[in-house]
């Protein structure tokens, strides 16, 4: 019998949300672990809101939101709060009611911010790693770190000579420009719309772009990351963030080890790295050069295997670039892209940790 198509409403509403979502839904235990990470960051927290007057967006379900947001590559907070709006799923997973109200986007945004000046992002990537559950599944002595690009929310055109000479574009929202013949460099050059962000190549025969550096350090049991930073682009800036990375790691009773590619093939480095206790697994550079490693590294049956694993970090990269949102930048400084590249690398965690969970313990 064909069923009638009659549209009635009701005024109640007996819709449990729970019950809406499938208990095999791959979002249930990424929930629960991230759950108890933020139960740890309560003390955290409450340090950020002063005692008195009208409650804000719990933090709790900001980052939430925000997880959302990369996990399903959704470009704008607009649109992250129009999904959750009508998205029973998206409502159970930051901690709404059905009949709840759902913040205007320029709210979210605005107290989204606030939790940068408590560096929340780096704090939930090592919550969520410090669980019991989790730690059993880290490596404490061999790592790799690697350097990728983040293209930043800027023209080239906007990238102007400091004592503002130079012709302006041409009129119009995107004015003609001619940098045939002119030299730009970041010593004479700022960008006018992102004064942190720095013109930089990836290698010989590259395009120059507005771009910072996302560094991340990952252990080399499961490839998960377990350190995030991002700094301004230069020569130096990714072997000076994987110093800083390591440390927490270095001098410690047992051998620890880092895998890097041919970019971190440098002298100064690798003393640097010794004098941490710290064996530098670094890939060979023997384009025209001395390579700073030698047969006292490279003999051993681990450099073998610290060079094939460590290409697993690119797959972090990758993830957050494609899925993430993370292959242009959505917001500009260094705090707001370094926060958003490090939540990422959390976000990629989660994602990974139910698949180990279900693997057997070796």
């Amino acid at each position: 019998m064909r069923g009638d198509d009659e549209k009635s409403g009701s005024f109640f509403s007996y819709i449990d949300l729970e019950a809406r979502v499938r208990a095999d839904h791959p979002l249930r235990p990424i929930r629960e672990i991230a759950n108890a990470a933020l139960a740890t960051l309560s003390t955290d927290f409450a340090a950020l809101y002063p005692g008195l007057g009208r409650p804000s967006i719990a933090p709790e379900k900001l980052l939430r939101a925000m997880l959302l947001q990369a996990f399903y590559s959704l470009r704008s907070e607009r649109q992250l709060m129009e999904r959750i709006e009508f998205d029973l799923l998206f409502r159970w997973f930051v901690g709404l009611g059905v009949d709840d109200r759902v913040w205007d986007h320029s709210s979210f945004s605005k107290n989204r911010d606030r939790l940068l000046e408590g560096e929340i992002a780096g704090k939930f990537l090592s919550a969520v790693l410090a669980q019991p559950g989790i730690k059993r599944l880290l490596s404490s002595d061999h790592f790799s770190v690697d350097g990728t690009l983040l293209e930043a929310w800027a023209s080239p055109k906007s990238f102007r000579p400091k004592d503002g000479s130079g012709e302006p574009p041409g009129p119009g929202r995107n004015g003609e420009q001619d940098f045939h013949g002119t030299r730009q460099t970041n010593d004479t050059h700022v960008s006018t719309t992102d004064p942190d962000a720095r013109l930089y190549r990836k290698g010989p025969g590259k395009e120059a772009r507005l771009c910072f550096i996302g560094h991340a350090l990952m252990e080399n049991r499961n490839g998960l990351i377990v350190g995030a930073v991002t700094t301004r682009a230069s020569g130096h800036a990714e072997r000076l963030a994987a110093l800083a990375l390591i440390e927490p790691h270095a001098d410690r009773p047992q051998p620890v080890t880092l895998g890097a590619d041919k970019g971190y093939d440098a002298g100064d480095f690798v003393m640097e790295l010794r004098d941490k206790a710290v064996t530098p697994h670094v890939a060979q550079n023997t384009n025209g050069r001395r390579s700073a490693i030698d047969g006292r590294t490279t003999r051993h049956p681990g450099y073998v295997v610290s060079q094939r694993i460590r290409k697993r970090v690119e797959e972090a990269f990758g993830w957050a670039k494609t899925v993430a949102g993370l292959r242009k930048m959505r917001h500009r400084g260094l705090p707001k892209v370094g926060w958003q590249f490090t939540l990422a690398m959390a976000a990629y965690n989660l994602v990974r940790l139910p698949k180990l969970f279900a693997q057997p313990v070796l």
